[in-house]
């Protein structure tokens, strides 16, 4: 085995010799060069007046030019400058020595210590696992969040999208599943972060007993579209190596729709034409083969929550709508909730896991849907319970609901430093509807 990955990783070290072209034009943020037949995807280095070389990658091509993307701001770069071919073939290093490590989306270390000694390289761009050789979902994986755990239970390899406006709460839930769940491993990618957000989900979120089975690979807002998109590959790639360990890995990507107007810059870059509300279609067409390659497998399973930015509060806005087609369920976060001070603010109503009913006793997933009765019948008389406009015993469902609205409250409700064990989460839910 140790032979094999010497021989992958030569093997991906290997270059066409002396293949290197000239820096002939600049397009934004884009480099058009002669004399380089590259294949796209391809890493180079871009030589600059001052200063080492400039690392970039092949997007595409325009008439005789190729078009590279650069690591980094153009400064010091002139027409003329030599591009030389690093790689042809994208790898990542991955390992044991990950396990609570910051990297780049190039793999490099950002939390100050020595780079970790990888055990293996995995392409960074694979195939998902044939869908006939898929094991079946049937597994619970207990996140530690009542809400979810009990009304939208998820399965190990199950992939779900958490839809979110900005400042709702998203990034504590999503600390929350990472420091509490049943995962043997926990890979996190940050795509288009604020770099102040960074040590704040590091610290405050995570915590040093998450991190601790977890790697966390960033790429912030700063940096170019090609390192965004690569951050997210690159943690896929590293939740599919401690997979075909036989491991249950969560991975946790926020956000998916950064993911996706970062793909949406090197489209259009690369000449493609805008079509859905500016998104080329090769933004479309990469959010299936990111989000398939999450899932069960023969050995182990990928565990995966998806962040999905909803922009001015637009369910249906691209990217929402297409993710939503291609994940096992969806969780949405209500402004609503939040201005009320309800944490998480899981709107239960417009939130669905399509696999709980096979994953759940008969038991928990009746509770779970008397719970859901209750608040549709809630939400349907709100505004004449507002005005007082209600006589009670018009309704005898209603009258109910309003009898349990601050016991389900409670059960809905949890602080950011409380876990909630699957076995009390799944009785307290039972008895809460038992006792009518």
């Amino acid at each position: 085995m140790t032979r094999l990955v010497d021989f992958q990783e030569r093997l991906a070290q290997c270059v066409t010799a002396a293949l290197s072209g000239r820096v002939v034009t600049t397009e934004g943020h884009t480099l058009g060069v002669a004399g380089f037949p590259a294949p796209v995807g391809s890493l180079v280095a871009i030589e600059r007046q001052a200063g080492p070389p400039l690392g970039g990658e092949v997007i595409g091509f325009r008439h005789d030019l190729a078009l590279v993307a650069p690591f980094g701001e153009l400064t010091g770069i002139r027409c003329g400058n030599r591009v030389t071919l690093q790689k042809s073939c994208q790898q990542v290093p991955v390992g044991p020595a990950l396990l609570g490590r910051v990297i780049s989306a190039l793999g490099e270390p950002l939390d100050g210590r020595p780079p970790p000694q990888p055990a293996a390289r995995m392409f960074l761009h694979r195939r998902p696992p044939p869908a006939v050789q898929r094991p079946t979902i049937r597994q619970p994986l207990a996140t530690g969040v009542r809400a979810i755990d009990g009304l939208l239970t998820c399965g190990r390899g199950q992939r779900l999208g958490v839809f979110a406006a900005a400042g709702v709460g998203k990034s504590v839930l999503l600390g929350m599943m990472t420091r509490f769940s049943e995962a043997d491993v926990t890979v996190i990618g940050l795509i288009g972060e604020r770099g102040r957000e960074v040590n704040e989900f590091l610290e405050r979120d995570l915590g040093e007993t998450g991190r601790q089975r977890s790697v966390v690979v960033v790429a912030t807002s700063d940096e170019p579209a090609v390192l965004r998109v690569r951050a997210a590959f690159t943690a896929t790639a590293i939740a599919e190596y401690f997979r075909d360990q036989g491991k249950h890995v969560l991975l946790i990507m926020d956000s998916l729709t950064r993911f996706a107007l970062a793909q949406r810059e090197i489209g259009l870059a690369a000449g493609e034409p805008p079509a859905t509300r500016g998104f080329p279609p090769s933004v479309f067409a990469w959010l299936p083969r990111l989000v398939e390659r999450a899932g069960t497998a023969p050995r182990g399973s990928i565990t995966a929550f998806y962040s999905v930015l909803v922009e001015g509060d637009d369910p249906l806005e691209p990217v929402s709508d297409a993710v939503r087609g291609l994940l096992d369920g969806h969780i949405l976060l209500s402004r609503r909730l939040a201005n009320q001070a309800h944490y998480p603010a899981i709107d239960l109503l417009e939130s669905l896991s399509r696999l709980m009913p096979q994953l759940v006793a008969p038991e928990h997933l009746a509770a779970a849907a008397q719970i859901r009765q209750w608040q549709a019948v809630l939400r349907e008389a709100e505004d004449l319970i507002s005005v007082g406009a209600y006589r009670p015993g018009s309704n005898p469902l209603l009258d109910l609901a309003l009898r349990k609205k601050e016991s389900v409250d409670a059960f809905l409700r949890q602080s950011m430093t409380e876990l909630a064990p699957w076995p009390s989460t799944v009785q307290q839910l039972i008895e809460l509807t038992r006792n009518t």
